[in-house]
């Protein structure tokens, strides 16, 4: 075995620089009456239109509060913190964008107020303003505008081509004074030469209280006036109604709106979010936009091609709610009041029970519940046991602080007395490794450094902080964005559902499992079959450029590659956690992936798999979760798996994907087992 590798931090490379110089079309989405109104799936969907008929789209989410980013946010406040390939701490909404679209956003792709306020003070800073009185107008909206145009050229497909439309959602709700610097920054496209560049879609609650017993327009009218009292005029107005939208309140909404009637569409409460593309789509919305924008149709060959392109939005909508079989997920979490909170993660397992062929029943439970019964609360807890003890599946997600970790240790014991498949993701992978530093490995007090911050022996920390992130502050200084994490071994669950010998996650943690302490775990069964290394920067390649691997991280993938024949997991653990030199520096490899030896599908994780799940390409540990919780993972693993779930529900080929995985549905419907064998 060589000793010859070096570890150590690479350069980072510069960000993907546009290209292109045709007139990008915006479609500005905006919100009345209350916040949370579906601006973001709306959004979302019409990217799924404008892309299924042959455009190139992206998406910018504006935030108007002054926070920098989201990083630092309880999820109570906007629920989760969803991050991005370059590290970005960014708002849950971009999430919907990079599934529905299939698309990678930038932390530029989110604009807050506070962004765009240290910008432009960092430029007056510098004299850019040339002793100008710099103000909201013309500084600020420039600033604003400035920014949108640079954004939007960015390619986030894949591609190198620039963008046809970018959908820019504005948060909040019309009227709210953190917006106005905004409103007015796009009123300058009423001008007549920018006129056809922006289409305003205004999406807006209709009312239906039940002491009237009857919807109320008048909300809506009034969040249209507000709209017109910003410079802005109303090209779509979807209505947002628990109802299908009855014809005489289209026509009612249609005449205060001052719009025509088919520039009225109607959004109902719909049993999935994958039938809202449908919905718009029915109502010409597409059509709407090609004439409002002046967009150019695609050429026929790419017509022909994209004909049945929204096919697989109607198979996938129809499968999930055509599924009749239950799976029970427990969830035990600190966060557990919304479900917002766990908003991706709610999403990977919706796109894993789909390709598992199962209707998901998700429980929460709140990890307190599970620990000491506290006077008064004894039904709760006894109510809490009985929703774990329900479960098919346990997950354990992430989190920060002490609060409840106790009540999470504990699902992690029960799931692995219990046989019960688990997935411990990023403070639950941390969770599972000191319940079972305390009950196998019998280290008493055995804890993390983030929980007992003085006191603990060098043998009882478990997890320790990453030194490279303890800077002191809290926003943007944790381990953030995609990371290469390397599997150690081809025997092993999760290798066999990425089908890949190293794979790229995101990150968001700044506590790791021990590296002293993992040949001893891995010893007596807890096997750390996957690892990383320890990079500072976030931006280690170009969006659309061939990943450039630090040194470090070429080094541990070539030690692994080199060492692929041999299958003695532990003295390669052993070798890789011994290396590192003295102080801070602790050691160059990061525990990434962790596998219980004998467990029907005991597994956690150190990044957030989550945020990179896609309806029609599940995240695979997700995937194995929801198949082992189905008793279907050992034929999956062991059968025909020519194409797998993974491979052929790709966007090229979903729609010949869904159309098998619905006709094998079909075909086994009155079965008490289905098998996930191919598609």
């Amino acid at each position: 075995m060589t000793s010859s590798v070096v570890f150590s931090n690479g350069p980072s490379s510069p960000s993907a620089s546009p290209s292109g110089d045709k007139q990008m079309k915006y479609i500005l989405v905006t919100g009345g009456v209350i916040s949370g109104v579906g601006k973001g799936i709306i959004s979302s969907s019409l990217g799924v239109l404008l892309k299924n008929n042959g455009y190139k789209v992206t998406a910018i989410k504006i935030d108007p509060y002054i926070n920098i980013d989201a990083g630092i946010f309880s999820p109570y406040e906007h629920g989760e913190v969803y991050v991005l390939d370059d590290g970005g701490e960014v708002d849950l909404d971009l999430g919907n964008y990079e599934r529905f679209l299939n698309v990678r956003l930038t932390r530029d792709n989110n604009i807050t107020t506070g962004k765009i306020y240290q910008w432009v003070i960092e430029r007056e800073r510098r004299g850019d303003y040339l002793g100008k009185t710099v103000q909201t107008i013309p500084h600020l909206t420039d600033a604003i505008i400035e920014w949108i145009e640079r954004v939007a050229k960015i390619p986030v497909d894949g591609s190198t081509e620039t963008p046809d439309v970018c959908i820019i959602e504005l948060g909040g709700t019309i009227g709210d004074i953190e917006g106005m610097a905004f409103l007015a920054a796009f009123e300058r496209f009423q001008r007549p030469a920018l006129r056809d560049s922006l289409m305003n879609v205004h999406v807006s609650l209709i009312m239906h209280p039940d002491a009237t017993g009857e919807p109320k327009t008048k909300p809506m009218q009034n969040s249209v006036r507000h709209l017109r009292a910003a410079g802005l005029m109303p090209d779509l107005l979807v209505c947002r109604t628990t109802d299908q939208l009855q014809p005489h309140l289209r026509e009612k909404i249609a005449a205060f709106g001052l719009v025509d009637l088919e520039q009225v569409i109607g959004v109902h409460d719909v049993s999935n979010i994958y039938k809202v593309p449908l919905l718009l789509e029915s109502q010409g919305t597409l059509e709407a936009i090609q004439k409002r924008l002046h967009l150019s149709a695609p050429n026929e060959d790419m017509l022909r091609s994209l004909k049945f392109t929204m096919m697989h939005w109607a198979n996938l909508a129809k499968l999930v709610d055509d599924f009749q079989e239950e799976v029970t997920i427990v969830l035990v979490g600190k966060y557990v009041k919304i479900a917002d909170a766990y908003a991706s993660l709610n999403k990977a397992l919706q796109h894993a029970a789909i390709h598992s062929k199962r209707k998901l029943a998700l429980k929460y439970v709140n990890a307190e519940l599970l620990e000491e019964v506290k006077e008064g609360e004894e039904e709760k807890s006894a109510a809490a046991w009985k929703l774990l003890e329900s479960a098919d599946g346990i997950i354990v997600p992430g989190g920060f602080d002490k609060r409840g970790v106790e009540g999470m240790i504990v699902a992690c014991k029960y799931a692995r007395e219990k046989n019960i498949p688990f997935l411990g993701v990023c403070l639950g992978m941390q969770c599972a490794s000191i319940e079972y530093a305390r009950n196998v490995l019998g280290i008493e007090g055995a804890n993390s450094t983030e929980f007992v911050k003085e006191g603990l022996t060098p043998r009882q920390q478990v997890v320790i902080d990453m030194p490279e992130h303890n800077v002191g502050g809290l926003g943007g200084t944790m381990r953030l964005g995609a990371r290469t994490t390397v599997f150690l071994t081809e025997k092993c669950k999760l290798r066999s559902l990425y089908g890949e010998d190293e794979v790229e996650e995101r990150h968001r943690h700044r506590y790791e499992v021990n590296p002293s302490l993992v040949p001893e775990l891995s010893k007596k069964g807890l096997l750390f079959v996957g690892m990383g290394v320890d990079e500072e920067n976030t931006e280690r390649f170009a969006i659309h450029e061939k990943k450039k691997r630090s040194e470090s991280s070429a080094a541990l993938v070539e030690y692994a590659e080199h060492n692929k024949e041999n299958q003695d997991l532990l003295s390669k653990i052993d070798y890789l956690c011994q290396r590192g030199g003295d102080g801070k520096d602790k050691t160059a490899v990061r525990m990434e992936m962790v596998e219980l030896k004998g467990h029907p599908y005991y597994v956690g994780a150190q990044f957030h798999p989550e945020y990179l799940s896609h309806p029609l390409k599940p995240s695979p540990p997700f995937l194995g979760l929801l198949l082992a919780a189905s008793g279907q993972l050992e034929s999956f693993l062991s059968g025909d798996r020519t194409p797998t779930p993974m491979k052929c529900l790709t966007a090229e080929g979903s729609i010949a994907a869904l159309e098998k995985l619905s006709i094998a549905h079909e075909s086994t419907k009155s079965q008490s087992s289905l098998t996930v064998n191919g598609c």
